[in-house]
């Protein structure tokens, strides 16, 4: 199991007593994977935060297993933290780390991944509906309202597949002369994305834009199309990654939905830090989308 034990940074100009109060408060994070640039950036944000609140943060990785996941929480919950981050592997399987925690009183966050069980006072996440409609609609224009449209989908069962999905079912459904020709999922990963994108491909003719529902996917369909001479495929990611905005600026990809995870890292902890103080804290707290291409 790969575990990560941040150290407390206390500000300076605080005084001794101040610092060992503060370095009581413990909270963990159980990130989904940190073979991911979009979680690795979440959790880079959320350790940031907490060296400026002076909260000492745990952070585990789950390696996209919610067996893992469970033991993760467990790990975490026998070293009394105050708070519980977690990102979910998928959103039914984590709702017994959500009521593990529940049964010890340890408040709960989700973040980017909503959990569909136990009891959770916060999440944090960008509104993945709306970015997957986004998407939709920058095809269908980019497209003229005609042609075919395969959708590379992340992880079954996560929250953010689910949403992704529907947001962008939801554009291209009102779209006459959109056909979605194979929606398949490639589980947020590069290498899957070229896989499967590979498989399409031999099994469809005449593709006109793919929609990956991250931009891991995306850049391993990118290194499919582009072996077979498809380069004028519109190709359309989401996450804003760093290797994603490149490749939007060397137009390998037309687009990409961009997500804030620094941000929504960052809020994990501050909301956090209310709970550990006893304020009151939003149930959901939205993170802003962004379209991004070349123009």
């Amino acid at each position: 199991m790969k575990k990560l034990i941040l150290a407390t940074a206390v500000a300076a100009g605080v005084g001794l007593g101040t610092a060992q109060s503060a370095m009581a408060d413990r909270i963990a994070l159980v990130i989904s994977t940190l073979n991911n640039p979009f979680f690795v950036t979440l959790q880079e944000g959320a350790q940031s935060q907490a060296e400026e609140l002076g909260h000492e943060l745990i952070v585990l990785d789950s390696g996209n297993d919610a067996a893992r996941e469970l033991s993760n929480v467990e790990d975490a919950l026998a070293r009394d933290i105050d708070v519980l981050l977690i990102n979910p592997t998928d959103s039914d399987a984590v709702a017994s780390s959500v009521r593990t925690a529940n049964a010890q009183d340890v408040p709960v966050i989700t973040l980017d991944r909503s959990a569909n069980g136990g009891s959770v006072v916060s999440h944090i996440a960008s509104d993945n509906v709306a970015g997957g409609q986004l998407a939709g609609e920058f095809i269908i224009e980019r497209l003229g309202g005609e042609g075919q449209v395969v959708q590379l989908e992340g992880v079954p069962g996560a929250s953010a597949t689910r949403n992704r999905g529907e947001g962008f079912m939801t554009a291209i459904e009102a779209a006459d002369g959109i056909e979605l020709v194979a929606t398949q999922p490639a589980n947020f990963n590069r290498s899957e994305g070229l896989n499967v994108m590979e498989n399409l491909l031999q099994a469809h003719q005449g593709i006109d834009a793919v929609f990956a529902q991250n931009d891991e996917m995306a850049l391993g369909a990118q290194r499919a199309l582009q072996a077979s001479g498809l380069e004028d495929v519109v190709l359309v990611g989401f996450d804003g990654t760093d290797d994603g905005i490149q490749a939007v600026n060397d137009g390998k990809m037309a687009a990409t939905i961009a997500q804030q995870p620094a941000r929504i890292g960052e809020l994990g902890v501050i909301t956090a830090d209310r709970v550990i103080k006893g304020e009151s804290v939003d149930e959901n707290v939205p993170v802003p989308l962004q379209l991004v291409t070349q123009e």
